[in-house]
């Protein structure tokens, strides 16, 4: 045998691959696992969050995307922001997609 048969013997003598049907099943199996387990939760939390913020009225305590507490003293549904209160006498205009709702409990100060 020469150096060129070598390489066609071994090419005959393998079988073909089959099993086109379970990498597909695998893939799908994989679609359904990353639907399943990430993006359908991921949705519903953020239908929570909408559904929270267009419940949010004038006095509610909230606090922004950058971790500022307060509590909203106007609501303009024209341009989607609320004005808060972070401190006495200071307001800050918040867009309605960077604020959430922070419950009933207040901010505690730390000890020092």
């Amino acid at each position: 045998m020469t150096t060129l048969q070598i390489p066609a013997t071994i090419l005959a003598q393998s079988q073909p691959q089959g099993g086109g049907l379970s990498g597909i099943l695998m893939i799908v199996a994989m679609i359904a696992i990353f639907y399943f387990f990430m993006i359908r939760p991921q949705s519903k939390k953020q239908k929570e969050i909408k559904k929270a913020r267009e419940a949010l009225t004038k006095g509610d305590r909230v606090v922004t995307a950058g971790g500022i507490y307060g509590k909203i003293r106007s609501i303009n549904e024209g341009d989607n922001t609320f004005m808060v209160e972070i401190a006495p006498d200071v307001q800050i205009k918040v867009g309605r997609d960077s604020i959430y709702p922070a419950g009933t409990e207040t901010p505690k100060e730390e000890k020092k």
